[in-house]
């Protein structure tokens, strides 16, 4: 092996070797969001401050972890001198950061509506809303799973689950209008059910913009509204 083979073979070593220290980062955020999410809607259900404000403590965890990885792509783009494959691969994993740690924030922000409920009964059995969060949950993961496969297709059918997401909330938005418009009184109590489902809705269009991104990765073809295709 020449010197010259050997410089490339060695910065190639480092550039994996910290390429998987990255994926490691990118994979924990993703797991302490869906965790995030499931508890602030478990403490949404059972009426659990406490798992609520461990909920919103827990958030900085997850921002920091998205600047820890964002400075480690930062580092690699300007230390390893990535290939064409690797700097699409690395701009696609800090937009991937941006939109769990906006994730985290919509659990956050479910966590502390379950704050100020408190302990009163929901004015509505929370049916829908619970699915709502356990759909939001399988696509963060499954969108992980489609960027580690590099599969595009996994990545369009993920996106296509928005559309329950969507139905779901013009559901809930339906019930608890109609709850409001027959008793004033409960107009507080369904506003905070109304962000709540808005929140999870949100993740679902978060979860389809980083499956654009995936597709981009893997096709190069930059689509939008993917599902609506």
């Amino acid at each position: 092996m020449s010197d010259k083979e050997n410089r490339v073979y060695q910065r190639r070593s480092v550039f994996d070797e910290q390429f998987t220290d990255l994926k490691k980062d990118l994979f924990r955020m993703k797991n302490l969001v869906c965790i995030a999410v499931e508890k602030s809607i478990e403490a949404l259900e059972k009426r659990k401050a406490d798992q609520a404000r461990e909920v919103r403590k827990n958030d900085q965890e997850i921002n920091d972890l998205r600047w820890k990885i964002e400075e480690k792509c930062i580092h690699l783009i300007a230390t390893q001198q990535p290939v064409a494959t690797d700097l699409r691969e690395l701009i696609a994993i800090l937009n991937i950061i941006t939109d769990l740690e906006r994730m985290g924030d919509y659990a956050s922000g479910i966590a502390k509506i379950a704050i100020k409920m408190g302990d009163d009964e929901p004015i509505k059995p929370l049916i829908d809303i619970p699915r709502m969060a356990e759909i939001s949950v399988e696509m963060i993961h499954e969108s992980l799973q489609a960027y580690e496969l590099r599969d595009d297709k996994a990545a369009r059918r993920t996106s296509s689950r928005d559309d329950m997401l969507d139905e779901l909330y013009k559901q809930v938005q339906r019930e608890l209008i109609s709850i409001m418009i027959e008793d004033p009184k409960k107009i507080t109590k369904s506003t905070y059910l109304l962000w709540v489902s808005h929140n999870l809705e949100r993740i679902g269009d978060r979860v389809t913009n980083i499956c654009e991104r995936i597709i981009f990765l893997v096709t190069g073809e930059m689509v939008e509204n993917i599902s609506n295709d």
